[in-house]
């Protein structure tokens, strides 16, 4: 396997690969070009995001700052809303749905690095080139869902449809759908129910 087949199926891979940093580089530069456009620059933005973002819906909208360790392993739905300082860490496939809307300070972290400083400390070939071993899992978020401020999702994590999960909140285990989910771990509060329609009460929560 080449270490972009590993790194894609959740395997020990090495990210100083060549085929890899070159990828990673490219997405970096086209982040940092995205981010140096305005509004105004909706044709330049379209254009640099068909680059970065080749499997993500045309009607979609990026505030930026932003930031793509790769682009092209993340896949978006039409009508998704990225807040400012948005970032994709996609070593691993990210999986967006549709409808969906994300706060500022949202990050999706897939990279894991091993607990055991002996596995996680740079290491060194015999020519003298240094590397460390890496891996990554996997992050699904379903259609219709509301990401607030400041959440962080870690690798291996699926959010299901239809799903809030609160200001400030770190999602290190699966969230069923239809669910309101808060805190550090995040976890359930409860079901979201027709009895929170925004007509039916003037406080939401």
């Amino acid at each position: 396997m080449t270490e972009q087949e590993k790194m894609l199926a959740g395997k020990i891979y090495d990210p100083s690969d060549p085929t890899l940093q070159s990828k990673q580089h490219n997405a970096h530069r086209l982040s940092k070009l995205y981010n140096n456009t305005f509004d105004e620059d909706a044709e330049e933005r379209a254009k640099i995001l068909a680059q970065l973002l080749p499997k993500a819906d045309k009607n979609i909208y990026l505030q930026g700052p932003i930031f793509f360790d790769y682009g092209i392993y993340t896949t978006i739905g039409d009508h998704f809303y990225g807040n400012a300082n948005l970032s994709i860490l996609d070593d691993c496939p990210v999986t967006i749905g549709s409808n969906v809307m994300f706060g500022p300070n949202v990050t999706l972290a897939t990279p894991m690095h091993p607990l055991r400083y002996q596995d996680r400390n740079v290491k060194q070939r015999p020519d003298g080139s240094e590397y460390d071993d890496e891996y990554a899992k996997p992050i699904t978020i379903g259609s219709n869902c509301w990401l607030a401020s400041n959440v962080v999702v870690v690798g291996g994590v699926t959010i299901g449809d239809g799903c809030v999960i609160g200001a400030g909140s770190v999602v290190t285990r699966d969230i069923p759908s239809n669910s309101l989910a808060v805190g550090n771990p995040c976890r359930v509060l409860r079901k979201i129910t027709d009895q929170d329609d925004i007509h039916l009460k003037t406080e939401l929560f």
